[in-house]
């Protein structure tokens, strides 16, 4: 028997013993063959198709709005006296880096968001440069903390995606340009 021939069915990993009537599809690895083979048990509640049914029918003005969310959340969310403000992405990288990891791979949300939407791989490229000069100088203690707080690389990148998405005509321009003139 060659490696690609199989004594019959073969479970899931970490499924049980096959009971009676238990079937297998196998596809094979390549193609979408594999994706078909999915047990119900690999996804009990069906979040997987839940969120891909979410994510299918999100407009590009319901997505920047999630995005503009979030990166008041990392970087604006809070007032500070003085007029300063700073987000949980300042906050939570006082953890040392364990919180760095963690708002690093979420500020790689908006830059996979914009991916999706189709920006061009300059604009990746360059928004994922925001995210990993955040991640890295933002692992220096206490001096990296300090340019979380001022250098705010999520509200860069939401502006740099919606400025693309605006002049791509993706979206609507959330300011219009408006020029007044007096008649006496």
């Amino acid at each position: 028997m060659t490696s690609s021939q199989t004594a019959g069915p073969v479970p899931p990993f970490g499924a049980g013993s096959f009971g009676a009537g238990a079937e297998f599809q196998t596809g094979g690895f390549q193609g979408a063959g594999f994706k078909d083979a999915r047990f119900p048990q690999d996804d009990p509640l069906g979040l997987r198709a839940q969120a891909a049914q979410a994510m299918a029918g999100s407009t590009p003005e319901q997505v920047m709005a999630r995005l503009e969310l979030l990166a008041h959340i990392l970087d604006t969310a809070i007032v500070l006296p003085g007029n300063r403000r700073i987000g949980l992405d300042a906050i939570v990288g006082l953890i040392p880096v364990i919180g760095d990891v963690v708002t690093t791979a979420i500020s790689s949300y908006i830059v996979w968001e914009a991916r999706r939407l189709g920006a061009p791989r300059w604009l990746i490229a360059r928004m994922a440069a925001n995210v990993a000069i955040d991640g890295v100088v933002g692992a220096v203690p206490l001096v990296g903390d300090l340019f979380d707080a001022a250098f705010k690389a999520n509200r860069r990148n939401v502006v740099l995606l919606r400025r693309h998405l605006e002049r791509s005509g993706s979206l609507k321009p959330s300011v219009i340009d408006v020029t007044a003139t007096r008649i006496d």
